[in-house]
């Protein structure tokens, strides 16, 4: 592949267009817009630094990797102009699949220039899934920089700053937090901490990324590694041994699990077929029902926890558990260690104790403010007995009178 020279403001001006005179159109979706670029290479009058600039300018993780398939082929100022276009993407949270690079290029934590100085502290999540992220990073003679982030496990990243301090000042407002939230924030991993912001970022709506935007930026006045995309949470060599037992039902009576929420509108069906076959004008016996009850409960756990509400409770679980174990709570943090590890492996969860009682637990709120909500409205059509001793009540009142 050919390299890339110097070219002035007018030159890349006349390169762009001949791109767009190629068929290449800038609003176009991203699928196709990347098509069309992947057509375009080689092609006649279409330079290999139009296309760089084309890419960077889709901000998705195709374009990073068609990128990076460049990349593994150039040389001289082609091959930097694709490593700064890169470096661009990540700053915008935009990585390619470690798939497509060679062998040699895939960054491993042993590989990557080790941080100095970091160190992190977490809140847990309230019942809400928000929770507070600290990244700290020492300044020799100059006291400490903090990375201050505020994190919804629904919502994304809702609040970033960056600040310095002096450890004091941290201490004092460690303290004052705790206080005022009423919880303990603990010691952490500062490679939890980023992946949790990291990945928070990348969940945040598009509407809302106006307000923490310069994440990223921020990040990189801490950290020179690259944005991660995925972690291998350190609960489960922390819990090796006791990732095969089953976690316990008594797990649901920590409130940082039992108050955790599946979206009602997602859980109604299944609780609404529930509450069908206990008020069914079919007699059926105590046993008949609940083996009706327990096949949807079965059947919401295998349909539910899939995908991307399964991925969710397990970082959560993840999370909790590594919470749990530096807050003294050791055979709770088993327990969501290994639940989060049988997300994790896909596992048959049907049967398994504990997410029976976590799924039973969220039909019956659904069904418990379904109830709630008949009983405070009013009733506009009578049962037939109800009729009937509304007719003798009347009847009474007239007999009095």
């Amino acid at each position: 592949m050919a390299s890339v020279k110097e070219t002035s403001p007018k030159d890349i001006a006349g390169e762009d267009a001949k791109l767009r005179e190629a068929g290449f159109d800038p609003a176009a979706p991203p699928a196709d817009a990347i098509a069309k670029l992947t057509a375009l290479r080689g092609a006649s009058g279409v330079t290999d630094a139009a296309l760089v600039r084309a890419l960077t300018s889709i901000a998705t993780p195709e374009s990073a990797a068609m990128l990076m398939r460049m990349e593994t082929r150039a040389a001289g100022g082609l091959r930097r102009e694709l490593r700064r276009a890169l470096f661009k993407l990540r700053q915008r949270g935009i990585e390619g699949p470690l798939a497509e690079l060679p062998a040699r290029d895939v960054p491993t934590a042993a590989a990557q220039a080790p941080e100095i100085g970091l160190s992190a502290l977490l809140s847990p999540a309230d019942a809400d899934g928000a929770r507070v992220v600290w990244i700290v990073k020492a300044r020799p003679g100059a006291g400490l920089k903090r990375l201050w982030g505020l994190v919804s496990e629904r919502d994304g990243l809702f609040g970033i700053t960056l600040a310095p301090l002096t450890r004091k000042e941290l201490r004092h407002e460690r303290a004052d937090l705790e206080r005022r939230a009423g919880v303990s924030l603990i010691d952490a991993d500062w490679r939890v901490a980023d992946f949790i912001l990291c990945d928070a970022w990348r969940r945040t709506p598009e509407s809302h990324r106006g307000e923490v935007g310069n994440f990223f930026a921020l990040r990189t006045e801490l950290i020179a590694q690259s944005p991660p995309i995925d972690l291998s949470h350190p609960v489960y060599d922390e819990f090796a041994a006791e990732l095969t037992h089953e976690p316990s039902a008594d797990l649901m009576q920590e409130p940082e699990i039992a108050a955790w929420p599946i979206a009602p509108a997602i859980v109604k069906p299944y609780a609404d077929e529930i509450a069908g076959l206990r008020n069914s004008v079919i007699v059926l016996s105590r046993v008949q029902q609940e083996d009706r009850v327990a096949t949807v409960v079965e059947r919401a756990i295998a349909e539910l926890l899939a995908g991307e509400i399964g991925t969710r409770l397990r970082r959560h679980l993840e999370d909790t558990a590594y919470y749990f174990a530096r807050t003294g709570r050791r055979p709770q943090a088993a327990w969501a260690a290994a639940a989060a590890a049988r997300l994790r492996d896909g596992a048959d969860l049907k049967r398994g104790a504990f997410f029976q009682a976590f799924m039973r637990a969220q039909l019956g709120a659904i069904i418990a403010e379904e109830e709630q909500h008949q009983r405070e409205e009013p009733r506009l059509i009578m049962t037939p007995a109800e009729a009937m001793r509304a007719q003798q009540a009347a009847r009474a009142r007239q007999r009095r009178r």
